[in-house]
């Protein structure tokens, strides 16, 4: 049931969750939804539509999206250098100045020249080669956004992972339930048969007192079902990003089926997990990152050639206090080439450059990091669903001893073979069994779910590392 639900859910973005790079495009060219979604009280909700529901409306996979988004424009903004700058000026002056002069020629020594200015221009800059730091920064900059992309695929699985432990949650929960009404109408057969004795002068009345204490026992038990259901429904509300509350209806089948063995070998899911796990892809993409910075770094060792050009109609009509000057509306223009080579910075570029192989190096120790972190979580996950299938096989077995011992121990009081406290005994063996039974069901349920995320399988479309036993029929 946990794959085959899961797999109906959908990631955000039309459903993209495989690739990093598909997840960073969806990212930048989506935005979320400013609405946050409403529950409709009257609709019991499956578990694929409540992912759906919590992908859309979870805090932590919205900041996720919108850092993907961001990450995503900043590689366009990177890009944006291999492409000329070009930008429309339009100049509005006018300047007054005093100008030596001969006296000879003017009378005070000086001239009083007032020059209006307008000059419509277009102006260029163009960075024509860099040897590589222009490349470097875009590399980084894609490495980062696809690093993102892989982050915002997590935040999705991490969010189906919630919602899908919390819906289990709420189907133990319901099914605690269940058993605690059955826990209570044993107790009241218990009660029934007690008084049916002292009635016929076969117990003492500290016997019926004993069922009856256990009787209410069951029904104190049976408020707290019914508080712990409620309260599962609350979690399971908040974690889709709903406002919380006890009346959420969920489709939860207490008949599914349950994951009843593995799919795949150990082998199988650690050689999935490094390939899929998007934690790690992001942090592959780290790497790259790291070493697309370090060929920035390097690259400020050699020289920048750069252009600049200008195009304008200048339009001039200048006076002067003695004598007459012309006026002029001509195309001026003006070009160059710029070449420029940094000789001596203080050890700027050294320092910089040593701290790009640092950080590169860092990043190939995470890497192999967390690799060995994804073997042990794959690891302890196999583990866990083998260990919840035998729990649960164990569970089974147990529930029905438990059944055949109560009602033979019940049988035997009623014809006066055994006294109350063994039939009392049963009961309490009885109920623990039955939580016993929900506990596995539950562990097995999650331990399904869990193996899927530690091998990066939620909301893919990779067969599951489960089956059931109605898939292998």
């Amino acid at each position: 049931m946990a794959a085959t639900a899961l797999g109906h859910a959908h990631a955000q973005c039309a459903a993209i969750a495989s690739t990093d790079k598909a997840a960073s495009t969806c990212a930048a060219n989506h935005i979320p939804s400013d609405k946050i979604a409403s529950l409709d009280a009257a609709h019991a909700y499956t578990l694929a539509e409540l992912i759906d529901i919590g992908e859309l409306n979870n805090p932590s996979a919205r900041i996720a999206w919108e850092a993907a988004r961001q990450r995503a424009k900043a590689l366009g903004i990177e890009k944006a250098e291999y492409f000329p700058q070009l930008a429309a000026v339009a100049l509005f002056a006018d300047q007054r100045a005093i100008s030596p002069f001969p006296k000879p020629l003017a009378p005070r020594g000086y001239t009083v020249v007032e020059v209006p200015v307008v000059e419509p221009s277009v102006s260029l800059q163009y960075l024509l080669v860099d040897f590589g730091g222009r490349h470097g920064r875009v590399d980084a900059a894609r490495a980062a956004a696809l690093s993102a992309g892989a982050h915002f695929i997590q935040a999705n699985q991490q969010v189906a992972a919630i919602v899908a432990t919390g819906f289990y949650a709420v189907m133990t929960a319901d099914e605690r339930l269940a058993s605690a009404q059955e826990t209570l109408k044993t107790a009241q057969t218990t009660e029934a048969a007690a008084r049916a004795r002292l009635d016929n002068g076969r117990a003492t009345l500290p016997d019926l007192l004993n069922a009856s204490a256990e009787r209410a026992q069951a029904a104190f038990d049976l408020e707290a079902a019914d508080g712990a259901a409620k309260i599962a429904r609350v979690t399971l509300s908040e974690a889709i990003g709903v406002e919380p509350s006890p009346e959420l209806k969920t489709d939860t089948n207490m008949q599914a089926a349950l994951p009843s063995a593995l799919a795949l070998s150990i082998d199988e899911l650690i050689q999935r997990s490094l390939a899929d796990r998007p934690d790690l892809i992001a942090q592959m993409d780290e790497v790259k990152r790291a070493d697309a910075e370090l060929r920035v770094a390097k690259s400020a060792y050699r020289p920048e050639i750069s252009l600049a050009a200008k195009g304008a109609q200048t339009s001039v009509w200048p006076t002067v206090d003695y004598g007459m000057l012309g006026h002029a509306s001509v195309p001026t223009w003006s070009a160059a080439v710029q070449a420029r080579w940094t000789i001596f910075d203080g050890g700027v570029r050294k320092n910089r450059v040593a701290a790009a192989e640092s950080a590169k190096r860092l990043s190939l120790d995470e890497l192999r990091e967390r690799k060995d972190r994804i073997r042990r979580e794959v690891w302890n996950s196999y583990i866990g669903f083998r260990t919840a299938l035998r729990q649960e096989e164990a569970a089974v077995a147990l529930l029905k001893a438990a059944n055949m011992s109560y009602s033979a121990s019940l049988d035997a009081y009623q014809n006066g073979v055994k006294n109350l406290v063994d039939v009392v005994t049963a009961e309490k063996q009885l109920a623990q069994a039955r939580l016993s039974s929900v506990a596995a069901r539950s562990r097995l349920f999650t331990e399904a779910v869990d193996l899927e995320k530690v091998t990066g399988n939620l909301l893919r479309t990779l067969p599951s590392a489960t089956t059931t036993s109605e898939e292998r029929e």
